[in-house]
């Protein structure tokens, strides 16, 4: 398997599992929304606008999550203090709660399709997981090559 493959079915197999855990968890919430959150939660506040761009989706889209979030109290929305035209989003304590809950709850559900691995492949697990860990929080200034 090539480097650019396996870094493929990683994210693949990521994605995958997110969905079987909302699956067997009977989570309905969109991920959409735990993207959005995880976001917010890593970021902090941000506009509408660059929110929208974090997540890969459109402003009208977004717009339309902030709504449903807002109204569930999981974000709030106020004016950009440098440009009254633009509206700042942040997760609300709730929303941070609701995020973490969420992601306990994956990894409970998971964990049981993991119970027989032996110690080297945790040992693989946790080096993979920091490894992508870090490279999910590095710029895109960070991978042109400027650190080797």
């Amino acid at each position: 398997m090539h480097k650019s493959e396996a870094i493929t079915a990683i994210v693949l197999a990521a994605h995958a599992l997110a969905r079987i855990a909302a699956h067997d968890a009977g989570n309905d919430a969109p991920s959409a929304q735990w993207r959005a959150l995880s976001i917010l939660d890593q970021r902090g506040a941000m506009r509408l606008g660059a929110l929208a761009s974090a997540a890969r989706t459109t402003q009208p889209g977004m717009t339309r999550l902030v709504g449903t979030l807002e109204h569930a109290g999981l974000v709030e929305r106020t004016t950009d203090p440098t440009d009254s035209r633009a509206t700042v989003v942040d997760a609300t304590a709730a929303g941070i709660r609701a995020l973490d809950e969420w992601r306990t709850e994956l990894g409970a559900t998971l964990a049981p399709r993991f119970d027989r691995l032996s110690d080297d492949d945790w040992r693989a697990i946790e080096r993979t997981a920091a490894i992508l860990g870090e490279r999910a929080q590095s710029t895109s200034d960070d991978t042109t090559g400027a650190h080797e």
